[in-house]
């Protein structure tokens, strides 16, 4: 992504890139970004191709590789879906990435949740659009505000970002009804809770933090007001809670071999950068303090039984027969903190 990013800036291109990854949102905007620095606006019509895979059979995408640029120094072609190229198509493809013409610049898109071939990967420069994670989420909302004239303050972000989650679109367009909202001036939290309807104390990660303390009256209290919240879901919140107790888990099984209580965190964080995808709920700095304050709270057994009834949740919850997310989640939560109070007890 560094590379793609000094390209840009010099508009120095390597042949051939393969987009892949499942951000869609910061994929179509480095397309978009390629396209606007490598063709120039006023040939862009004559030297600008955008094909899709399933659409081209072999004639026709070779006559696109093999078209020469107009009044121009080079085309861009760009190819849709390239992991659904019929064989004769995919045939020509791997002639063609054997030796790439100099002055054609060549962008192959794979889909959403699919992966491309290794073939494919070595004959690219290959970029994962993988999601932000949720340390990076905040900084970027930060810095796409910037980009469209607005400043917005960091506990704001943190704020939007705990109602939205890592969904780059829905929150490139809170930010511009945010901006409308201010006049220009500083997102602050008082814009967030008027525009996006969501305040601190009553974010995921506030109903997580719940959870975490195993406090089940607060926590089925707050469940309403986190559902409402925008791209929040049943399975999303049981995402999130597995992370959260998978990270517990862990942290009693690496106490009970020994490590030391001072290096929790950064173990953890050395987990998180493993898994990327986790989902956390919450900026992962935010998260790793509540897991391992929260550890007080669990022993082996209430984590075993707690991922069996998120198993058990996640499976119904994508059951279409399901008629109320609340009443299932409400469930879970007071399944997970019993016991909660005998063991602060003890």
């Amino acid at each position: 992504m560094r590379a793609l990013k000094s390209a840009l800036e010099q508009q120095k291109f390597d042949r051939v890139y393969l987009f892949h990854g499942d951000d869609d949102y910061l994929k179509e905007d480095k397309i978009r970004a390629l396209i606007d620095r490598a063709t120039d606006p006023g040939t862009r019509d004559f030297n600008l191709e955008v094909r899709r895979a399933s659409e081209s059979d072999a004639g026709s995408l070779g006559l696109a590789l093999d078209s020469l640029p107009m009044m121009a120094d080079r085309r861009v072609v760009i190819l849709r879906d390239v992991t659904l190229l019929k064989k004769d198509a995919r045939a020509v493809l791997t002639k063609y990435l054997e030796k790439p013409a100099a002055d054609t610049l060549l962008v192959l898109v794979a889909g959403t949740g699919t992966k491309p071939d290794a073939a494919l990967i070595d004959a690219a420069t290959a970029i994962d659009f993988r999601p932000l994670s949720d340390s990076d989420l905040a900084k970027w909302v930060v810095h796409h505000a910037s980009t469209i004239g607005v400043p917005i303050n960091a506990r704001a972000a943190e704020l939007l970002c705990g109602a939205t989650g890592n969904d780059l679109a829905l929150l490139a367009g809170e930010l511009d009804k945010l901006r409308s909202y201010t006049n220009g001036q500083e997102i602050d939290e008082a814009a967030i809770e008027a525009i996006v309807g969501v305040r601190h104390g009553e974010t995921l990660g506030d109903l997580l933090d719940l959870v975490a303390q195993r406090n089940s009256v607060s926590a089925i209290a707050l469940l309403e007001r986190v559902l409402a919240q925008p791209k929040t879901t049943g399975v999303s919140i049981v995402m999130a809670l597995t992370t959260q107790t998978l990270a517990i888990g862990w942290l009693l099984a690496a106490r009970e071999r020994g490590l030391a209580q001072h290096q929790f965190e950064r173990e953890l964080f050395g987990l998180l950068k493993e898994n990327p995808s986790s989902v956390a709920g919450r900026p992962w700095g935010e998260a790793v303090k509540a897991w391992v304050h929260a550890l007080r709270h669990w022993d082996n057994a209430a984590v075993d039984r707690a991922i069996s009834l998120l198993l058990a949740a996640d499976i119904a919850l994508k059951d279409t027969r399901i008629s109320s997310e609340e009443q299932l989640l409400t469930s879970l939560l007071l399944a997970m903190t019993a016991g909660a109070t005998r063991r602060a007890a003890a």
